[in-house]
């Protein structure tokens, strides 16, 4: 059966058909809809959460149905009788038809019980007419390359620009009972009482770090700062192989995959290579210097160890994307489409100041992109329902002070960072700054004055070997505090210090 010509497309004559398609409407649903709102005003508390004006096709119903909306919202009654003075004054209502228009709306209203799903409809193809506008841009902008937007950019923008619609597209929020969020978190309580270190959240793998943080939680952004060379990307690599290396699930009564322990970890590595990523991985658990797998200086049992341990590392939850200066908008496509093929757990961003902002949204100022950069990854924490720990860089104003611990001030564009944050930990090692600061012999000093001064140092520098600090500054929802650790510098490699080393071990409050 061959469709129906369109009324309202003239076709000259000698002309065939043409294979037009019109954007998706339903002009009856949106009168039904206002007209039983006009009948009874609760019909328009069933669809004013997700229904807009200009969500109708129709310009006339988007306009009524805003006004009407604006008129229930102050508590007025709104009917076609008390809309007379309305119809006196407004144009538009006039050349439709006045009186005479919302009575014929009236007539065609359906029961108030039925007025959400009228609304639903007239989302839908809100959503339908958007998309087409989308695909449309797609199109359009592919077929126009310019020097300013490569391809990778414009698919960046088509994604983001698709998320959002996906996200305003989304209704299916609101309040849900107490009784539903009080099962999730005795599940997770349960879950928490029967794993190994009786965690809520991931376990890092470093025993005190858990015991102040209770793991790294759902939906949170960990942020982990320091100054070059403290080793916050070895840390943050440390943590994410004992969360892929504890991965332990389950399948439930219903065959659904259960995660018991660890995670699946995505690390985005902006600054090193997959290569090097991995030969850390490899230094670490084998306990050979990384230079020395680099260099090829390996003794034969050296190397027999090396391929021992990547056979053991190869089986890992482990995935890696080291494509430099990415975009926010394109870390998110990538960490869902992880989620979606493989699972994921646990989110690594080394380091979020190498990330840019989405292809058309680059600011001038670099506090603005850092700001856009911080709520992204706190927006994709919530939609993924992981945490995601990021490194940032400190400011040199830590060189500057006597005391080279770090605070919140130091970081760069500390205001959005530390603002969109759950937690934020630096990680200090006095260690490095002693063996950059030895004495030197000052003018008209004695031997015994100069070798008691190096004597004192020499005795700091062996205090402080081999040990590191992870302030813990901001933590929404538990203590501050710090948490000394174990460094082993050749090996890349942070671990849990003996208690004796750790003045009984416990964190300091």
């Amino acid at each position: 059966m061959e469709p129906k010509q369109d009324p309202r497309i003239a076709l000259l004559p000698g002309v065939e058909e043409p294979h037009i398609r019109l954007p998706p409407e339903n002009l009856e649903a949106e009168q039904a809809l206002l007209g039983s709102i006009l009948v009874n005003n609760n019909a328009y508390h069933r669809v004013g959460e997700f229904l807009k004006g200009e969500h109708f096709a129709n310009a006339l119903h988007g306009k009524l149905f805003d006004d009407v909306a604006r008129l229930i919202e102050k508590g007025q009654v709104v009917s076609v009788i008390t809309l007379k003075t309305y119809l006196e004054q407004d144009e538009a209502m006039k050349e439709a038809g006045g009186a005479e228009y919302l009575a014929n709306l009236a007539a065609a209203s359906v029961h108030v019980i039925d007025a959400e799903q009228y609304g639903r409809v007239v989302h839908d193809l809100y959503l339908r007419r958007q998309l087409i506008a989308l695909g449309h841009d797609v199109v359009n902008g592919a077929f126009r390359p310019t020097l300013e937007e490569s391809a990778m950019e414009q698919i960046e923008t088509a994604e983001k620009q698709l998320y959002d619609l996906a996200s305003v597209g989304q209704i299916e929020g609101g309040f849900k009972p107490f009784r539903a969020s009080l099962t999730e978190a005795m599940e997770a309580a349960e879950a928490a009482y029967h794993r190994a270190g009786q965690l809520t959240g991931v376990a890092t793998g470093l025993f005190q770090l858990d015991q102040l943080l209770g793991g790294m939680h759902k939906s949170d952004l960990i942020i982990l700062a320091g100054r070059p060379a403290m080793g916050k990307s070895s840390l943050a690599t440390n943590i994410g192989f004992n969360a892929a290396k504890a991965y332990r699930e389950e399948h439930d009564t219903n065959g659904h995959v259960k995660v018991v322990d660890g995670a699946v970890v995505g690390f985005f590595s902006l600054e090193m290579s997959a290569e090097q990523l991995a030969t850390r991985m490899i230094s670490e658990q084998a306990e050979i210097p990384s230079e020395k797998i680099r260099k090829g200086e390996l003794i034969s049992a050296d190397f027999d160890r090396v391929l021992s341990v990547a056979h053991e590392l190869e089986h890992l939850n482990f995935f890696i994307d080291d494509t430099p200066a990415l975009s926010i908008a394109a870390l998110r496509t990538r960490a869902r489409r992880l989620k979606r093929s493989h699972g994921l757990g646990l989110l690594i961003v080394d380091y979020l100041q190498l990330l840019a902002p989405s292809g058309k949204t680059r600011q001038e100022n670099r506090v603005q992109e850092v700001s856009e950069i911080t709520r992204g990854l706190k927006t994709l924490a919530k939609e993924l329902d992981v945490p995601v720990l990021a490194l940032s860089q400190l400011s040199r104003a830590v060189e500057q002070r006597e005391d080279k611990r770090p605070q919140l001030a130091d970081l760069r564009e500390s205001g959005s960072i530390e603002q969109d944050a759950d937690v934020v930990m630096f990680i200090y090692r006095d260690e490095y700054y002693l063996m950059r600061d030895e004495p030197q012999r000052r003018a008209e000093e004695s031997d015994q004055r100069f070798n008691e001064r190096h004597d004192a140092w020499r005795q700091r520098c062996e205090q402080q070997y081999g040990k590191a600090e992870v302030i813990v500054a901001k933590q929404r929802h538990g203590p501050t505090g710090i948490v000394r650790l174990a460094f082993e510098g050749q090996f890349t490699k942070f671990g849990n210090l003996p208690a004796d080393d750790d003045r009984s071990g416990a964190p300091i409050f």
